[in-house]
């Protein structure tokens, strides 16, 4: 079991990586009731009882957290990558610097390990045949983290903020960049940069007809250097229907790939099944009629 130094040290480097990845939320503006999406991400325990697919007033970008489970279901959980790039870290990848992380892909598929990938349009750009190769792999689909990983709220953890008017596009435009890489396995899901969203964010993204993805359990791998408490993190806050925030960066989150040899033959012994974002989303949605 996880220490709680060591909790607290996984927790608190993660949101330092927020200023480039997605992670802990800081300043969600929590929707009005109704549309209220969930605001929990560093919990790394008992997942909640049922903030499963929130469907908001009209108007407004439904959210997904976890999936609904009942006693005697299949146990699954959905491990989740940010592959993150910021609209002007490109100066940072020509010095050398690597925001991307082929090990870990091959690592999931040398382990089957059906998994989706939040992507930024800027990493699409910056490593197209690698973005190609996921999304067109059956065992990935590719999902969308902006194309410029800019806060969509006005306050989250020292990401520069995009405008309101232009949050749209923004998510437009890496939806252009996974297609122009040549990306197929594309999904309609959203992820906020650093988890940050409130009812304007939300209304904006309407027309974009997108699904909010956020998650119930913190790996803990940013800038973290022990895969073994990255992997004791996961597998004590995993429950049926859980999605994991990991990390596809291997500047800042080197030791992931490591982790995920030691997390997912756990799961299995456990009886969970690996599956996309979207099996839990089209089991939620199947489940709510």
């Amino acid at each position: 079991m996880i220490t709680s130094i060591q909790r607290l040290f996984a927790l608190s480097a993660l949101s330092a990586l927020l200023v480039s990845c997605g992670g802990e939320r800081e300043g969600t503006g929590k929707p009005s009731p109704g549309a209220e999406a969930s605001s929990k991400a560093g919990r790394t325990g008992a997942a909640a009882a049922a903030p499963q697919l929130t469907r908001p007033r009209s108007g407004l970008t439904p959210v997904f957290e976890r999936a609904a489970t009942s006693p005697g279901a299949a146990k699954t959980v959905a491990l989740t990558f940010d592959a993150d790039m910021t609209a002007d870290q490109g100066e940072r990848a020509t010095r050398g610097e690597r925001f991307d992380n082929p090990e870990l892909i091959s690592t999931l598929r040398r382990l089957k390990v059906p998994s989706t990938v939040f992507m930024t349009g800027r990493w699409a750009e910056q490593y197209p045949k690698q973005a190609k190769a996921i999304g067109t792999d059956p065992l990935f689909e590719i999902a969308n983290h902006s194309y410029s990983h800019y806060s969509f709220t006005s306050r989250c953890y020292g990401l520069p903020t995009i405008a309101e008017r232009d949050m749209r596009a923004d998510v437009e435009r890496a939806f252009d960049a996974f297609r122009k890489a040549g990306a197929r396995q594309v999904v309609p899901y959203f992820r906020f940069p650093g988890g940050c969203y409130n009812n304007e964010a939300l209304r904006a993204l309407a027309p974009a007809k997108v699904t909010a993805i956020q998650w119930d359990v913190v790996s803990g791998d940013a800038f973290a250097t022990d895969a073994d408490a990255v992997a004791e993190q996961v597998l004590a806050g995993v429950r049926p229907g859980s999605v994991v925030v990991m990390h596809c960066t291997r500047s800042a989150a080197p030791v992931t790939e490591q982790a995920i040899r030691t997390i997912v033959p756990e799961l299995r012994e456990r009886g969970y099944r690996m599956v996309k974002v979207s099996d839990l989303v089209r089991k939620e949605e199947g489940g709510s009629r």
